[in-house]
């Protein structure tokens, strides 16, 4: 018969990073797609996604992260706040915070983000462009259309032949 131990070991919490040493960090739960599971088309979404199957078309997760299991493939463009490759990605991944590509992982297409990570073993084929947040800002601020200088003068004779 077995009796209990005089020191039993302390209770693990069932959300270990509750009781974790960084307060500021919340529990994340993340939607799945399965091993088994295809996906063609258009993923939207505004929680945090984990593919370990396959998924073909293009992914906006704004604001939050994906991540691409060791059994992940895709086949598609992503727009992502954050994004961690340990499968395959061929399309274009598109940051606002950070790409991390771990020794498994394999990224075919360009990358744009504020920053990169990439693992010793791990494959990346394409181009890479680092942003820094002020660059974004900055080419936001350029996307918007400006007055040319004879569009200028035709507001400024404009507003005088009004005021008279």
């Amino acid at each position: 018969m077995l009796y209990p131990a005089e020191n039993p070991l302390p209770k693990v919490p069932a959300n270990p990073t509750k009781a974790s040493s960084k307060p500021t960090i919340q529990p994340m739960e993340q939607a799945s797609i399965g091993q088994s599971l295809l996906i063609k088309g258009e993923v939207i979404g505004s929680e945090p996604l984990y593919i370990d199957g396959c998924v073909e078309g293009s992914i906006h997760l704004a604001g939050n992260r994906l991540t691409i299991g060791h059994n992940g493939s895709v086949v598609a463009n992503v727009d992502a706040e954050e994004v961690i490759i340990m499968g395959s990605v061929k399309g274009n991944v598109q940051c606002s915070e950070r790409l991390e590509i771990r020794s498994e992982g394999s990224l075919l297409g360009d990358v744009v983000s504020q920053r990169i990570s990439i693992e010793d073993g791990a494959v990346l084929r394409g181009s890479v462009e680092v942003r820094t947040g002020a660059q974004k800002r900055d080419k936001d601020h350029h996307a918007q259309p400006k007055a040319t200088a004879g569009e200028n003068e035709k507001a400024k004779a404009a507003a005088a032949g009004a005021g008279s």
